[in-house]
């Protein structure tokens, strides 16, 4: 159930969002308050790699990069492929998330991912927050919030995520919809 409704929120997110290929999507997950238990208190390997799995099938269809925010333990590094670092200029950091440093779901992200890597910093392009984790930092200017049908994952709140250019000029100025 768990799986499923991680790939039921992602897709709902990905269509609202418009995210196109190769962009990122960050997402930080407690398995703890999926569980219905407060965060950090009672990390599951098992909840971790199903968010982990629904979350990466409906990404891999469209082509976009999955990023998986690691716990204050780690002052919430961030694990992706390695493609994707390169692609956007990040710089690797050393280490490897465990279950009770860095989480359960970037551990899954880690032992998933084809060639893992960590970074300290990123501007993805949306992001998806699964029990209250605080993913903005790593979120491009200016986020918007997209309000998705689908409210929990588990007992965790669910609250997503996109990003829009930055409006510039004055009252006469005219902006692309499209952009919007």
């Amino acid at each position: 159930m768990i799986r499923e409704e991680a790939a039921s929120a992602t897709a709902q997110l990905l269509e609202m969002a418009k995210m196109k290929e190769g962009e990122l999507l960050v997402v930080g997950c407690s398995s703890s308050e999926i569980g219905s238990e407060k965060i950090g208190t009672h990390s599951s390997a098992e909840v971790g790699k199903a968010v982990f799995e629904g979350i990466k099938a409906e990404l891999d269809k469209k082509g976009i990069f999955l990023v998986a925010q690691c716990c204050e333990h780690l002052n919430r590094a961030l694990i992706l492929e390695r493609a994707a670092a390169e692609k956007y200029g990040y710089e690797e950091v050393n280490v490897v998330p465990q279950l009770k440093a860095g989480g359960s779901f970037a551990t899954a992200a880690y032992a998933g991912f084809r060639d893992p890597v960590a970074v300290e910093e990123i501007r993805a392009h949306a992001g998806m927050d699964i029990g209250d984790t605080l993913i903005g930092m790593h979120l491009k200017r200016v986020a918007v919030p997209v309000r998705i049908s689908q409210r929990t994952i588990g007992a965790a709140r669910v609250v997503c995520a996109r990003t829009r250019r930055k409006f510039v000029g004055g009252e006469r100025a005219h902006y692309d919809p499209e952009l919007l």
